[in-house]
C-alpha cells in the first residue's frame, strides 16, 4: 500500500473477549488481531515516545482486555485496555497495516524483548521519569 492509497475500512469489528481477539472484516478478508498485540503496538505516545529512539517496551501485558472501544470521528477508534491504558488512536490506516503486517510486526516485538533481556510476561517497571505522563 503506498502513502498515497488509503486502506479499507473494516466492514465490522468484533471484540472477542474470551479468545482475547479483535477480529476485523474486510471485503475479502478477515483478520484477527490479539489484545496483546494491540497493546504492544498501541499508537499512544506512552509506547512510542515523542520520537525515534524513546519508545518504551511494553511486558507483561499478554492478559490484557479490551474493556470499550471508542469511535474516534470517521478515522479511528480507541479501545481502552484493562491495565488503564487509553491514549492508543488505532487510525484505519494503521489497524489494516497491523492485520496484513501482524506476523513481521509480532517476531520484530518478541526480537525485541529478546535483545532486552526481559521476559514478554514480565510487569512493566513505574515510571521511571522518562515517561510523558500518558
Amino acid at each position: 500500500m503506498s502513502s498515497t492509497e488509503k486502506a479499507p475500512l473494516p466492514q465490522n469489528i468484533i471484540v472477542h473477549q474470551q479468545s482475547k481477539v479483535l477480529e476485523l472484516a474486510y471485503e475479502n478478508k478477515t483478520y484477527q488481531l490479539p489484545f496483546e498485540f494491540l497493546r504492544v503496538w498501541s499508537p499512544s505516545a506512552e509506547v512510542r515516545g515523542h520520537g525515534v529512539g524513546q519508545e518504551t517496551l511494553q511486558t507483561g501485558k499478554r492478559e490484557v482486555l479490551i474493556n470499550t472501544i471508542e469511535q474516534v470521528g470517521h478515522y479511528a477508534i480507541k479501545p481502552v485496555f484493562s491495565d488503564g491504558h487509553d491514549s492508543g488512536i488505532f487510525s484505519w490506516d494503521y489497524l489494516y497495516e497491523m492485520c496484513v503486517n501482524q506476523e513481521e510486526m509480532w517476531q520484530d516485538y518478541l526480537d525485541r524483548v529478546e535483545q532486552a533481556g526481559v521476559s514478554r510476561d514480565a510487569p512493566m517497571i513505574k515510571d521511571d521519569g522518562r515517561s510523558c505522563g500518558h
